[in-house]
C-alpha cells in the first residue's frame, strides 16, 4: 500500500505542534523570578518563643500567611514554611529583660521544594521599624515585656556578641521580663539577599498577593513617591534601601500594610498600575479593570448623561412626563437603558474600590460592557440629540479600556 504524502505531512505537522507546545510548557514551568533584597514576607509562628528556655541553635517553624506573587506569577504559595533559628538568647533577670535574636535560613514549599535563604526579623510596626532603621546593619531582636505580643522588636546596633547586643539595647531592657511570643504570632521576615524562585503555574491577574519588581514599575513608583515628597533618591528603577524606606513611610501614612514591598495595593494607591486600568492576564477569567478614579469618572458621566436625556425628552426631576409632548417608545427606552447603565456604573465603582479580587472585578467589567450594549441597542431605536450621541461615543471610548473589542 502506498503512503499518502499529504497525510504524512499532516501527521508530521501535528507532531511538530505537539513538540512545540511541550517545549513551551517546559519553558513556562522553568520561569525564574527574583524577590529582591529587602523584600518582606509575612509569616506566623508555628510554636511559641520564650527567652526563659530558648538557646542559641534552637530551630523554630513559621508558616507563610499569604501567597507571594512576583509580577503575576506565584512563587511562594500560602502555607509554605520558613525555618527560623535562635542565634542569641538571654533569659530575664530582676534588672534586665529577656532577649532573643533570630534569623531565617530555609524556605520549604508545600511540595517539599527547599530553598536556602538569608533573612532576618523586622517589623511592620511604625515605631519599631523606625527604631530598627536608625542603626546601620542592626541586630534585630525580641525584647521581653514590651509590645502587644509579649515582646518588642528592636534594633540592637551593629555590635556582635552578647555584650554588644545588650549594651546597644540599654534602657530598653529595664522591665525585667522574659520574651514571650505565642504560637500564631504574625512576624515580618526580611530578605538580606535576593531570592530566585521557580514560578508555580501560569500567570494570574494582579491581586493583593502580587509584588512588583520590574524596573519600569519601580521607576514609576519612585516618580510617584518623589512627587509626594517620600523619595529623594535617583529615579533608577532599583528597589534599593531608599526606595523601600519611602514605600514603607507611604504605606504607613496611607493605612496600608507597611512592608516596603511594592505590592498591588500600594501600586494602585500610587497610581502606577497603568493609564486608568489594571491590566490582567489573558484568559476567560481575566480582563482589564478600571482604576478607582477612572470608574468614578465613568459613573459621574453616566449620571450626567441620564440627566441630559431626561431633559431632552422633557421629563422633570420628579419623573413627570410632559403633557405637551408625544413620546416615542424608543426615546423612553433609551432613558431607561441609560438609567440602568448609570446604576450599573455606580455599582462597578463600588466593586473596584472595595474589591481585592481582580478576577471578580474583571467579571464586573464584562457585565458593565453588557449593560453598555443595551444602551447601544436602545440608541438604534431612539432619536437621541447630537449632544447625547456625542457624550455616549466618548463614554464608549472609556469602556474600550475594559474591553478593546467593544
Amino acid at each position: 500500500m502506498r503512503s499518502d504524502p499529504i497525510k504524512m505531512m499532516q501527521r508530521g505537522a501535528w507532531r511538530s505542534i505537539a513538540l512545540f507546545l511541550l517545549a513551551a510548557s517546559a519553558v513556562s514551568a522553568q520561569t525564574r523570578l527574583t524577590l529582591p533584597e529587602g523584600s518582606v514576607i509575612i509569616v506566623r509562628t508555628a510554636s511559641p518563643l520564650e527567652s526563659s528556655n530558648a538557646k542559641a541553635g534552637d530551630a523554630f517553624g513559621t508558616f507563610v500567611t499569604d501567597t507571594v506573587r512576583v509580577d503575576n506569577y506565584t512563587v511562594i504559595p500560602a502555607g509554605s514554611r520558613i525555618r527560623g533559628t535562635v542565634t542569641f538568647a538571654q533569659p530575664a533577670t530582676r534588672q534586665q529583660s529577656g532577649v532573643i535574636e533570630v534569623n531565617f535560613d530555609r524556605l520549604i514549599l508545600p511540595d517539599g521544594t527547599t530553598y536556602s535563604i538569608v533573612a532576618k526579623l523586622t517589623s511592620t510596626d511604625s515605631a519599631e521599624r523606625r527604631q530598627i532603621e536608625s542603626s546601620a546593619n542592626p541586630h534585630v531582636v525580641f525584647i521581653g515585656g514590651r509590645g502587644g505580643i509579649g515582646a518588642a522588636i528592636a534594633g540592637a546596633g551593629s555590635s556582635s556578641g552578647a555584650g554588644g547586643i545588650l549594651a546597644a539595647l540599654g534602657g530598653l531592657l529595664s522591665e525585667g521580663r522574659n520574651v514571650s511570643v505565642p504560637a500564631g504570632t504574625r512576624l515580618a521576615v526580611q530578605l538580606e539577599e535576593p531570592l530566585t524562585l521557580r514560578s508555580r503555574g501560569a500567570a494570574r491577574a494582579p491581586d493583593v498577593y502580587t509584588i512588583y519588581t520590574a524596573e519600569d514599575r519601580i521607576r514609576a513608583a519612585q516618580q510617584a513617591l518623589a512627587q509626594q515628597n517620600y523619595y529623594r533618591g535617583t529615579i533608577n528603577g532599583q528597589l534599593d534601601d531608599a526606595t523601600q524606606r519611602a514605600l514603607f513611610e507611604y504605606q504607613l501614612d496611607k493605612g496600608l500594610t507597611a512592608t516596603g514591598n511594592l505590592d498591588w495595593r500600594t501600586a494602585r494607591s500610587l497610581g502606577v498600575l497603568g493609564t486608568g486600568v489594571v491590566v490582567g492576564a489573558t484568559g476567560n477569567a481575566y480582563g482589564a479593570v478600571l482604576s478607582a478614579e477612572a470608574a468614578s469618572t465613568l459613573r459621574r458621566d453616566a449620571q450626567a448623561l441620564v440627566g441630559r436625556q431626561r431633559q431632552d425628552i422633557s421629563v422633570s426631576g420628579a419623573a413627570q412626563l410632559s403633557t405637551r409632548r408625544a413620546y416615542a417608545e424608543g426615546d423612553v427606552d433609551l432613558w431607561f437603558a441609560l438609567s440602568a447603565f448609570a446604576d450599573n456604573s455606580s455599582l462597578y465603582e463600588q466593586l473596584v474600590r472595595a474589591s481585592v479580587n481582580t478576577d471578580a472585578a474583571a467579571l464586573a467589567g464584562r457585565a458593565l460592557i453588557n449593560a453598555a450594549r443595551r444602551v447601544d441597542s436602545a440608541m438604534q431605536n431612539a432619536r437621541p440629540s447630537a449632544a447625547v450621541q456625542s457624550w455616549w461615543a466618548s463614554m464608549r471610548r472609556q469602556l474600550g479600556t475594559i474591553d478593546p473589542s467593544y
